[in-house]
């Protein structure tokens, strides 16, 4: 029988999604001012509050910082708690657990809170060790600066030592966020989802929707605009079939969208699937993914339709 969960992480194995926020403020990606406002983003972030997703991951690099700040606006007009994840990118000038801790002090400054609920470490970096920044995320959760503590593009390995680093302070890892969605499903298929399920590990799965290729509404002729279109056309093609299915079995759900579908996939694959909104109708649009499951033979042909995206 497994270990019953902490009760730290219990927030993150009961929801279902959450909202990402890489594109609020981010200008090289996302082309945030352009196509959508402040006021946009924070009628996406009321619309998921009131569709009853809570959880909100941010992260000191989206933005240069902007993200957090405009979450931390956003958390002063909310009408019902909020949860809020966000992330410390261990650049390999950072040396050590100094430059983590005036990292994470900044992050709940632009933020205005007292406390994160789930602090994660980006990705695995060089030169430091996981082991270094696994300590220091123990002295986060001591110091009382956040609730729970994950990890994010870790593999079995990376993960497995950052766990029994923890584990010396009784501190659960609660979360691996990794890329996940049916155009990219390495984690399935390397193990690492398995691993997370056996560990207790809550997988959370960014660009859910594949940067916007899996909502149906861009086509080889109409590609997504800025630097996520420029080698999009190919791809845009190619997923064309896969598209159709999922339109197929929207249709089959009370005229679900491709993207409804495809959020509804991670979920029943066990992901909790962070799509990113940057409108109050983005908002909507995922939302329209929780309250109802894909059947068995539904997942069966998305995976037979999708495996060839990732060998």
């Amino acid at each position: 029988m497994p270990e019953p969960l902490a009760k730290e992480t219990l927030f993150l194995h009961e929801a279902e999604m959450g909202l990402g926020a890489w594109s609020w403020g981010d200008r090289i990606f996302w082309n945030y001012g352009r196509g959508y406002t402040d006021d946009d983003i924070a009628a996406a972030f009321h619309t998921s509050l009131a569709g009853g997703v809570n959880l909100v991951d941010t992260a000191e690099v989206y933005g240069s910082g902007r993200s957090e700040t405009l979450l931390g606006q956003f958390l002063k007009t909310a009408d019902r708690p909020v949860l809020v994840a966000s992330k410390f990118m261990p650049f390999p000038w950072r040396m050590g657990k100094r430059t983590f801790r005036n990292a994470l002090r900044r992050s709940l400054d632009r933020l205005d809170i007292p406390k994160l609920d789930l602090y994660q470490i980006h990705m695995p970096f060089p030169p430091f060790p996981v082991e270094t920044w696994a300590e220091a995320l123990a002295e986060a959760v001591k110091a009382g600066w956040t609730r729970a503590v994950g990890v994010s593009n870790y593999d079995k390995n990376q993960m497995q030592r950052t766990f029994t680093v923890l584990s010396k302070y009784n501190i659960p890892l609660a979360s691996n966020q990794v890329e996940y969605h049916l155009l990219n499903r390495k984690v399935e298929k390397n193990g690492l989802l398995d691993r997370c399920k056996e560990m207790g590990v809550r997988l959370i799965a960014y660009s859910p929707l594949g940067k916007g290729l899996l909502t149906g509404k861009y086509t080889p002729e109409n590609p997504p605009p800025g630097v996520r279109g420029r080698n999009a056309s190919g791809t845009l093609k190619e997923i064309k079939p896969l598209i159709a299915l999922m339109t197929e079995i929207g249709a089959d759900h009370g005229e679900k969208t491709p993207g409804q579908v495809a959020l509804n996939w991670v979920i029943c694959k066990g992901g909790l699937p962070i799509p990113g909104a940057k409108t109050a109708n983005q908002a909507g649009q995922n939302i329209g993914a929780l309250g109802w499951r894909l059947t068995g033979d539904e997942i069966k042909a998305l995976d037979s339709a999708s495996d060839k995206f990732t060998k």
